[in-house]
């Protein structure tokens, strides 16, 4: 499931955003509002979570904006605003649910987890992934070849699963660091090549058969 979180409070994103990709989401944190429009507008998202108070266009014109748009992405508003006044306001603006702040972050999961279910007719994109003999199981975090339990660091994990979500498809180093890193692609650095080795020596090494491909100048591809 891929979401799009905007909230300009940076640690509570922090806090908010690792506990998503733990959970198996892939997300996208934008801290600001036009920033955020924007993201919405030319990516394709399965939920958007949306702080009302943000600084450039806030979370009422963004779900305006994307409405007329036709995009009927599921909306969360987060909100420090109390009143039963704001959370009507919140929810004719086209936002499917209304949290106030502070909030759990069970709470949170657990609303995103009802609304994707009643929005996809009570079906939740599968937390597993799989290819041949690879096996991922994203809420346990647990990496399989085969019967073999592999041990994977954080970035490791994250790397297989950006893989695994684009099977047979190239993932260029760019994108590996926007996605792990979350700041653009310096040429002169050599990160994505060692930790994709590193995930190498885990995954391909040990087994006959090898997963990640290299494309040249490109990027990676897992094929089984």
């Amino acid at each position: 499931m891929k979401l799009l979180f905007v909230e300009d409070d940076e640690k509570l994103s922090q806090f908010i955003v690792a506990g998503l990709k733990q959970s198996g989401f892939t997300v996208d944190h934008a801290s600001n509002g036009v920033d955020g429009l924007h993201q919405a507008l030319t990516e394709s998202y399965d939920i958007m979570v949306l702080d009302i108070m943000l600084p450039g266009v806030d979370g009422l014109q963004i779900v305006e904006e994307i409405r007329k748009h036709d995009i009927d992405t599921p909306v969360i508003f987060l909100s420090a605003k109390r009143s039963t006044d704001d959370r009507i306001k919140g929810l004719y603006s086209g936002a499917d649910d209304y949290l106030t702040k502070p909030f759990s972050y069970l709470e949170l999961l657990a609303r995103i987890q009802t609304l994707l279910r009643r929005t996809k007719g009570g079906k939740i994109e599968p937390t597993t992934l799989s290819m041949g003999d690879l096996s991922m199981d994203l809420l346990a975090r647990e990496v399989k070849r085969g019967d073999t339990v592999i041990d994977l660091q954080p970035k490791e994990f994250a790397l297989l699963r950006l893989l695994a979500q684009n099977p047979g498809r190239v993932v260029s180093k760019t994108v590996i660091m926007e996605k792990l890193w979350d700041y653009n692609f310096d040429p002169q650095t050599n990160v994505v090549d060692v930790l994709v080795c590193r995930l190498r020596n885990k995954i391909d090494k040990p087994f006959t058969s090898k997963m990640i491909h290299t494309l040249r100048g490109i990027g990676y591809v897992l094929k089984a």
